[in-house]
C-alpha cells in the first residue's frame, strides 16, 4: 500500500512540473509573480543575501545588484536582452560561462528562459517585495452578462472566464444555494425550516438577507475559527510522549468571539502577540496572548529547560 503511494506520489509530482512547465508565459509579465520565483529558486544561493555565500560579490535580489548600479557588469539592461549578463548566461552554450553552473544541480528550464527574456523586452520593471508595496486599485472590467454580473467581483470573474473561453454556469436553485452558503458560513446543514423560508422568499434581496442572517449566527465564529486554530496548531494537549491536558480553552473561546465580534486584524494580532502587555490589558486580551503557549511544551523531569526555551523560541516563529 505504501508503495502504491509513493508511486502516486512520484507521478502527481512529475505531472505537477510538466505543467509548470508547460504553463503559458503571461502577455505582461510582473517581477514578483514571474521573475522573483526563478531568481530566488535558481540564482539567490550564490547571488542573494548571504554575504558568506556570496559569490563574484553579486547580488540579483536588489534592485540595484540587478540592474548593476555599483559596477560595469549590467546583469539586466532594461529593453534589451542580448547586452544584458543574466540573459547571456543562462542561454549561454559555454558551460564555463553558463548559469547557474553545472554542477549547482540547478537548471532553468526553456519556459523560465523565455521568461526572464520577455521580462527584459517589456522593460524590465523591478518591483520590490510585495509585503511592502501599497495596494493597487485594478480597474473593473466592463463586461456584462445578465443573470451574472452584479458585482465588480462578478465582473472580474467574468472576464477570467472570456479570456479562457468559457461561460458562467447558470445559478444554482434556492435549495443548492442554502446548502452551500450555511455549510461556507457556519459548518453545518441548513434546517428545514430555514430551507423553505429561503425558498418562498420573493423579495430581491433574498439570498442577502440569508448571508447576514448567516454572518450574524454564534456558527459563523466557530466555523471560520475552525481555520485560524489548525494554523496555529490549537490543541487541548501539550504534546511529547505524555501529552498531558492542558487548560487553554479560553484561548479556543476567544478566537471564536474574534470572529463574531468582527474584531479588526491588527487587533487580533496584536492581542494574541503581546495581549498581556497592554496598557491596563482586559481578561480577554490576556487570554488571547496563550496563544504564545499554543506549542507543544514537555514537563518531563529531566529535559534541559534552557534547551527547551530554545525550542520553544523556533517553534513559536515557525
Amino acid at each position: 500500500m505504501f508503495r502504491c503511494f509513493g508511486c502516486c506520489c512520484l507521478a502527481v509530482a512529475i505531472a505537477n512540473v510538466s505543467v509548470a512547465a508547460d504553463a503559458p508565459i503571461p502577455e505582461v509579465v510582473e517581477f514578483n509573480r514571474d521573475v522573483r520565483p526563478i531568481l530566488s529558486e535558481t540564482c539567490y544561493a550564490c547571488h542573494g543575501p548571504d554575504a558568506n555565500k556570496r559569490e563574484a560579490e553579486l547580488r540579483l535580489d536588489t534592485e540595484a545588484g540587478l540592474f548593476g548600479a555599483n559596477s560595469k557588469t549590467k546583469p539586466v539592461v532594461a529593453g534589451t536582452p542580448g547586452e544584458s549578463e543574466l540573459i547571456k548566461r543562462v542561454t549561454s552554450s559555454d558551460s564555463e560561462q553558463l548559469m547557474p553552473p553545472v554542477d549547482s544541480g540547478k537548471k532553468l528550464s526553456p519556459r523560465d528562459i523565455a521568461v526572464l527574456k520577455k521580462w527584459v523586452e517589456q522593460g524590465a520593471k523591478w518591483q520590490g517585495h510585495w509585503a511592502y508595496l501599497k495596494p493597487v486599485r485594478a480597474a473593473v472590467p466592463k463586461g456584462n452578462e445578465a443573470g451574472f454580473t452584479r458585482n465588480d467581483i462578478d465582473r472580474f470573474l467574468l472576464a477570467k472566464l472570456h479570456a479562457a473561453g468559457l461561460k458562467p454556469s447558470r445559478e444554482a436553485d434556492r435549495i443548492t444555494l442554502i446548502r452551500r452558503l450555511s455549510f461556507d458560513l457556519t459548518g453545518l446543514p441548513p434546517t428545514p425550516e430555514q430551507v423553505d423560508q429561503f425558498v418562498n422568499d420573493a423579495s430581491p434581496d433574498a439570498y442577502e438577507k440569508l448571508v447576514a442572517r448567516l454572518l450574524e449566527s454564534p456558527h459563523f465564529g466557530e466555523r471560520m475559527a475552525v481555520h485560524w486554530l489548525d494554523l496555529v496548531r490549537f490543541a487541548d494537549t501539550a504534546g511529547y510522549h505524555s501529552d498531558n491536558p492542558r487548560d487553554i480553552v479560553p484561548y479556543r473561546d476567544y478566537v471564536i468571539r474574534a470572529f463574531n465580534d468582527n474584531l479588526p486584524f491588527n487587533k487580533f494580532t496584536v492581542e494574541q502577540l503581546a495581549g498581556d502587555l497592554l496598557p491596563s490589558p482586559s481578561v480577554s486580551q490576556k487570554v488571547a496572548s496563550g496563544y504564545n503557549r499554543l506549542l507543544q511544551t514537555t514537563e518531563e523531569g529531566g529535559a534541559q529547560a534552557k534547551e527547551y526555551i530554545a525550542k520553544y523560541a523556533a517553534d513559536r516563529v515557525r
